[in-house]
């Protein structure tokens, strides 16, 4: 098993379509199917939760989660439909149960329900059957099934009673009933006519009440099973109807979901609009507040034209969350909602804004955490893979086949139906730079260095400089269109695969192909490089992993059920991770295994597009056609990785265009002006205050006053206008009663002046503090802005002064690097040049007597000579090679065995045709013998065997031609029995010379360790110059001289035996040649004398006769050429590629058939590094 496995770690996608797709685990915690998993997503630590699904699971239907939200269930298809409850509360989603249908023909579950107590579960199958089953899911029993409905007429939503775990209600087109479980069977209770109506949702609102949504928009209440009344929709939803311009959304306002909760229920009116209704005091509903999708900036298509597929609410009712069937997440807070205003509320994202189609292109930088991807919804966005956010996003007119993100991760390439684009990515948004013309570019990548980038058309690769956007080279030569490209890792070469069925590896400075593997029964849909670019891997249709290396496939991982349809290798060179058209990954250990072992995840619902490792080789990425962006983690288990303890800084900067840094400079001067103009409205608006304050103070000191004294004089008047008669005691009762209430009423008066004075200075010092902070406040913020402002301007001098110095100390490095690179060059080529100098004029001296063969054995020895001093290593490659040829001349020989046994047969087959004569020269006879018993009949048609008696001539001149050639045919066999004679003598001669030369190489070898050793010892007289001078003496004595007598005696001696042993083999030849020339001859002369006695006794048949003797001639002609094979026209696939030798030939013609092609060649043997066998010789042409 692979040492190296993958962990997903998040995934930016949701999977649409799916029945009750989105719940709230907890207050904050969500539930949702993305790929071919279940996330547990938590909205504020921004963390998920994988819960795989089944190995051989098709794809999820249904979710449903119990009412005390610890069981989940999930319906998922696949050989057998089934439904596995799990428990959430688990770390890793444990599975309880798998419930099945029994022995039900059931293809898939379409929703699903818990009871309120979590015990009962039930599941709504599919067509045709639609088929109702009650599970008592933890004991795995079926309670009851019944059918709710016909094919014709699909059931939506299934749900219980939340107040009676025995009534549950089946909804759908023209379908509303509530069935109740009793003595062990589900029997309907209610019998609503509702067949015209098309339900597709419904929620309990008590415990006999259901109000159910339709296609048509209509809000319909049923109590105990029967329709009550309806609901009236708001004409707002139709009006949005009207204005959404998006194909897909319905000319009215469908009702698709609806959720009940505390005060009422929440229904979808309409594409991106949901409805709160609250309950009334008459027992029924009002509209309270709309809620919608907001438009996106940069959206091209109307955000808010989104179907909503599912609502979900907190358990606190705090949060109420939607999912669309787009596959976006959406939430707003309930808690903060004032039910009174009428300003309007929207939606905000749950997570991140995704993909809403398949995903077409995947890309990652090496300098920033960020992964582009490309889809067919027309947009590109750009994700953080590290703090899992959506950084850009754009969305386009057209759909974007390709994306390639640039090394440093400022710029993007984005491949059009019509063009391609280089684009910037700034602070806010992606713009384009330039624009090519690449049509339908499906696959774009740069390369490592950045500085070029490849771009494909169809079946040809368009590769552009980035700085000058030259286009550099147009590499041709796929048939099909080109699937997948990649560069190595020095960007020397590019590898590429297509829909033909080959895979070819290219220089990128030449344009040459390197090498090239085809196979046309295989599509290939994915290549890359190996760690070390020394082998390619490959996938497609043929359900096969390649190694490809030198123009051969190396191994091939045993095909599966799937194809795999995407491949990404790690570049530590252990594991090789492969993405399958059922959306599942494989990590397969490297070197490739010989049987099948891998680990396998569970990861899309679709096939995977593209895969990518990022750069530190820490996290895999995946995308696939069901929209969604795996993020996966690469564990190493024995700690080996390539880059694992490799810390790379990812960089922050930004670009950032001229325009904008000026707006945003004019917009904080703006901001500055406008915070000085309210803080001076604010000190004005202070000093208003102050004033009435103290305005008002003094009119209430005033008042105050003005009351004292008027009750005073009041007190006084009254004092002496009382009767004086009244008694002493009276009056001083009365005077003590006054005064004790004047008293009472001054100390009121005081308490409340003594209140207001301290009122008056509380004031004063709150109104003094406020200024203060304000002023305080102010200050700080002109302060902050300075400091922030004068820090970027320092911050950007610095980098601007530093990048300066760089700059300068890199063009100084490369022109010293340039210059030192030239001198040694030079060096390098003068001792180059005097070495080989020295080598050409000792080999003139050694060569001087080889005339002959003086430029064969030139190249033979210049050849040996290099590949001594590159590797001694090549020696035995070349008795290797040695081996082979000898292989082959057996293997040519036995062919030329092959071929006289077929010209035998020919010669069987000329004798069965010369007995197909004599039947019709009978035939004939027997013809005459008519014809002049039906003489008198024929005396009409003589006038028209005239013409036939000059075609008869015309016959015979033809055989004469025959003849003729049969003559030619002679002499040329004569001749191809001398060249082969010839052909075989040079053959032997060169396998001799091929000893000579072997044996030159050891000795030169010997000569050269001997040489190496006295020079190794002449070393040590480095220091002293006479015994350097004497040994070098010594050396030059030894080893020149010795070498060049041995050399020469050597040549006189070869030269004398070679030329006794080619007198000998010529007369043997020439008298072999004599003695078959003398059997052809007698051979010719028997079949040109039977075929004149056949011309002159065919005058009634000479048509057939004509149509036999092209064919006799042929025949004749091979029987006469015997002495080897001959290459004729429909005989070309019989040779053997790279290893044939034709047999010397000439042309010659026949009757009735076209000129042949007879080649001749010599066979050198010329050992080279690679082995190989040179055929030189000529051809004689003829005019087909």
């Amino acid at each position: 098993m692979a040492a190296v496995v993958a962990q997903s770690q998040f995934i930016f996608g949701v999977r649409a379509g799916v029945k009750n797709g989105l719940c709230f685990f907890d207050e904050q915690t969500v539930v949702f199917p993305s790929g071919n998993n279940c996330i547990c997503y938590n909205t504020v630590q921004r963390s998920q939760r994988f819960i795989s699904g089944s190995e051989k699971s098709q794809g999820l239907r249904a979710l449903a989660l119990s009412a005390n939200r610890r069981y989940l269930a999930v319906s998922e298809c696949g050989e057998k439909a089934c439904i596995t409850v799990l428990d959430l509360q688990h770390e890793q989603g444990r599975r309880r149960k798998v419930l099945t249908a029994g022995d039900l023909p059931v293809q898939e579950f379409v929703c699903m329900a818990f009871s309120p107590d979590s015990k009962y579960l039930i599941g709504q199958a599919g067509s045709p059957e639609w088929t109702l089953i009650f599970w008592l899911w933890e004991k795995h029993k079926i309670l009851a099934t019944v059918k709710t409905t016909n094919s014709n007429n699909p059931v939506t939503q299934v749900s219980f009673n939340p107040y009676n775990n025995m009534q549950l209600c089946v909804s759908g087109s023209g379908v509303f009933k509530l069935f109740r479980y009793s003595e062990g069977a589900l029997r309907q209770s209610s019998f609503a006519k509702v067949e015209s109506v098309n339900f597709l949702c419904h929620a309990w609102m008590s415990e006999e009440r259901v109000i159910t949504g339709t296609d048509t928009g209509r809000l319909l209440v049923f109590e105990s099973g029967d329709l009550r009344k309806e609901i009236s929709v708001p004409s707002k939803a139709m009006k949005k109807i009207k204005d959404c311009d998006v194909d897909e959304s319905p000319a009215v306002p469908r009702i698709t979901a609806i959720l009940s909760y505390s005060k009422g229920f929440a229904c979808s009116l309409g594409p991106g609009t949901v409805c709160l209704f609250e309950k009334t005091e008459e027992d029924s509903y009002r509209k309270s507040r709309e809620v919608q999708i907001p438009p996106c900036r940069n959206d091209l298509t109307p955000a808010e034209c989104q179907e909503i597929d599912t609502m979900c609410i907190s358990p606190a009712e705090e949060t109420l969350a939607i999912s669309t069937d787009r596959g976006q997440l959406y939430s707003v807070s309930l808690s903060s909602v004032d039910m009174s205003k009428e300003e309007q509320l929207h939606f905000e994202f749950l997570s991140q804004p995704f993909h809403s189609k398949s995903i077409t292109g995947l890309s990652v930088c090496i300098r920033k955490p960020l992964v582009a991807t490309s889809s067919l919804d027309r947009s590109v966005r750009i994700w953080n893979y590290e703090t899992k956010v959506l950084e850009l996003y754009k969305e386009f007119q057209e759909e974007a086949h390709s994306v390639a993100l640039h090394p440093t991760g400022l710029f993007i390439l984005v491949g059009f139906s019509d063009k391609l684009r280089l684009m910037n990515l700034v602070i806010d948004d992606i713009r384009t730079v330039k624009e090519f013309t690449v049509r339908s570019c499906q696959e774009c990548a740069f390369s490592h260095g950045g500085h070029l980038f490849a771009a494909v058309s169809g079946n040809i690769i368009h590769i552009y400089s980035v700085t000058s956007f030259e286009n550099i080279l147009n590499l041709k030569g796929h048939n099909g269109k080109v699937r997948g490209i990649e560069w190595s890792l020095d960007d020397s070469r590019l590898v590429s695969c297509g829909m033909g069925g080959a895979v070819y590896e290219w220089n990128t400075q030449t344009g040459k192909r390197v090498s090239e593997s085809v196979l046309k029964s295989c599509s290939y849909t994915g290549v890359a490089f190996s760690s070390d670019c020394k082998t390619i891997l490959a996938v497609g249709t043929d359900l096969t992993l390649k190694e490809i290396q030198d123009c051969q496939v190396l191994r091939e991982v045993p095909p599966d059920e799937v194809a795999h349809t995407a491949l990404a290798v790690s570049r530590s060179g252990r594991v090789v991770f492969t993405g399958n058209s059922s959306g599942t990954i494989r990590a397969i250990k490297y070197p490739l295994p010989i049987q099948k072992e891998w680990i396998m995840y569970q990861a899309h619902c679709g096939p995977v597009t593209k895969m990518a490792i990022t750069y530190d080789e820490q996290f895999l990425l995946t995308v696939s056609e069901d929209g969604c962006l795996l993020v996966w983690t690469i564990i190493d288990k024995e700690g080996r990785g390539h880059r694992s303890n490799m810390q790379i800084v990812h960089t922050e900067e930004i670009l950032v265009t001229k325009s904008d840094l000026e707006e945003k400079t004019q917009s904080m001067l703006e901001l500055k002006m406008r915070l000085e103009e309210l803080q001076m409205e604010s000190e004005y608006q202070l000093r208003l205050r102050d004033m009435n304050h103290n305005e008002k103070l003094k009119e209430l000191s005033d008042k105050f006053t003005q009351q004292i004294e008027t009750l005073t004089t009041t007190q006084q008047v009254c004092c002496w206008s009382k009767n004086s008669t009244e008694t002493a005691i009276k009056h001083s009762k009365e005077l003590k009663d006054l005064e004790l209430s004047c008293n009472q009423k001054l100390i009121v008066e005081h308490e409340k002046y003594q209140d207001l004075q301290q009122k008056y200075e509380r004031m004063q010092k709150e109104y003094e503090m406020q200024l203060k902070s304000a002023e305080e406040k102010k200050n700080q913020a002109l302060e902050d802005l300075t400091q922030q402002c004068e820090s970027k301007l320092q911050e950007k001098t610095q980098l601007l002064a530093q990048c300066q110095e760089d700059a300068q100390q890199q063009i100084q490095m490369f022109e010293e690097i340039i210059k030192q690179t030239e001198e040694d060059e030079e060096e390098m080529i003068r001792d180059i040049q005097i070495k080989y100098e020295k080598k050409l004029h000792t080999e003139k001296e050694i060569n001087t007597n080889l005339k002959g063969e003086n430029g064969i054995m030139n190249r033979k020895f210049y050849s040996l000579q290099r590949q001594i001093d590159d590797r001694c290593t090549d020696i035995t490659k070349l008795k290797q090679e040695r081996q082979r040829l000898l292989e082959l001349i057996h293997s040519l020989e036995s062919d030329i065995e092959d071929l006289k046994r077929q010209i035998s047969g020919h010669e069987r087959t000329g004798l069965d045709k010369d007995n197909t004569i004599s039947g019709l020269k009978k035939k004939n006879q027997e013809l005459e013998k008519l014809k002049f018993v039906l003489e008198f009949q024929l005396s009409e048609l003589k006038k028209q065997t005239e013409p036939q008696q000059d075609n008869i001539k015309e016959k015979r001149e033809r055989i004469r031609q025959v003849c003729e050639a049969l003559v030619q045919t002679d002499k040329s066999n004569a001749q191809l029995q001398l060249t082969v004679s010839d052909l075989r003598l040079k053959l032997r001669t060169r396998d001799k010379e091929l000893h000579k030369e072997m044996q030159k190489v050891n000795d030169m070898e010997t000569h050269l360790q001997r040489l190496k050793s006295d020079l190794h010892n002449c070393v040590s007289f480095i220091q002293d110059p006479r015994k350097l001078k004497d040994s070098v003496k010594t050396i030059h004595t030894k080893y020149l001289q010795q070498s060049d007598e041995v050399e020469k005696s050597r040549l006189d001696d070869d030269i004398q035996k070679a030329f006794r042993n080619q007198r000998d083999h010529l007369e043997k030849t020439v008298a072999s040649l004599k003695r078959r020339l003398a059997l052809s001859a007698e051979e010719h002369d028997k079949v040109y004398v039977k075929i004149m006695k056949v011309s002159d006794n065919t005058d009634g048949g000479h048509d057939h006769c004509n149509t036999i003797s092209p064919k006799r001639s042929y025949c004749v002609a091979e029987r006469s050429c015997g002495c080897g094979p001959i290459q004729t026209g429909w005989e070309v696939g019989r040779t053997r590629a790279e290893s044939r030798s034709e047999a010397p030939g000439q042309s010659f013609l026949m009757p009735g058939l076209q000129p042949f092609v007879i080649n001749t060649v010599s066979t050198n043997y010329i050992p080279k590094q690679r082995s190989t066998l040179q055929l030189h010789g000529h051809q004689r042409m003829l005019h087909l």
